[in-house]
């Protein structure tokens, strides 16, 4: 993996521009600014549009896509990276063009409609590596899934350790619903924290730097999904074994 990245660069996806993907997104762009993977492509995909209303928890210049405006903003600010901005929500009807082969893909996603699509897409392709992050308000978990020559290494982001993400019942803020959730509803009944997000932000990049660095290939179970929490102050990892066939 490290090889074709040297060969053919990186090709980062950034899902979900909100709490966590903008804690994520400033300290990913500058460590790959001054990093030596070459030809470095970074896409940014969000359907929602920054309102005042964010700023409590997310940067931004202007009022737009959140795609968009965070991709202009960081085009100024890290010539060296390419950005691609694409405002649309992820579903059915585009993830394929959104998530490809030796895909490293961010999932900042707040639900988990969103989460089973991306999981069963990375699972359709030989190589790609999944970072999704989720959190309540104190508490929140980051799972890694590793996927090489078409056998997963580490177990999928929706697999029979979280139900809730193989059965989803709730919505992809993308369905053309007229009962949908929007994100401002969704925001209202789960109230974030800044400083959880920020903290989730971390630990994927954590997760970012050890599989590009190739430190999952001794035991790539390791890296497969960690729990994190405020109260109590502990970071711990989670045994998932990988099903034979899977």
């Amino acid at each position: 993996m490290a090889k074709n990245k040297k060969n053919n660069g990186l090709k980062v996806k950034i899902i979900g521009c909100g709490g966590i993907g903008t804690c994520l997104t400033d300290t990913l762009c500058r460590y790959l600014q001054y990093s030596d993977h070459p030809n470095i492509e970074v896409s940014l995909i969000d359907g929602d549009t920054y309102e005042e209303r964010n700023r409590e928890r997310q940067v931004f210049q202007e009022i737009g896509p959140k795609a968009t405006v965070t991709a202009e903003r960081l085009r100024n600010e890290f010539p060296r990276l390419i950005f691609w901005d694409h405002p649309v929500y992820v579903g059915d009807h585009n993830i394929i063009q959104l998530i490809r082969e030796n895909d490293i893909v961010f999932s900042c996603v707040d639900n988990h409609k969103t989460r089973k699509l991306v999981s069963d897409r990375a699972e359709e392709l030989d190589n790609a590596t999944i970072i999704s992050g989720g959190n309540d308000y104190e508490d929140g978990n980051v799972q890694i899934h590793i996927r090489r020559d078409g056998t997963n290494l580490t177990v999928p982001v929706a697999s029979q350790y979280h139900p809730e993400i193989m059965n989803p019942q709730d919505k992809n803020p993308g369905d053309i619903d007229e009962e949908r959730m929007g994100c401002q509803q969704m925001a209202a009944a789960a109230p974030q924290l800044l400083i959880m997000n920020n903290l989730i932000a971390a630990h994927m990049l954590k997760a970012f730097y050890a599989v590009t660095k190739g430190y999952h290939e001794k035991n790539p179970q390791e890296y497969s999904e960690f729990y994190v929490d405020i109260p109590s102050g502990k970071v711990m990892p989670r045994t998932r074994v990988v099903k034979q066939g899977m």
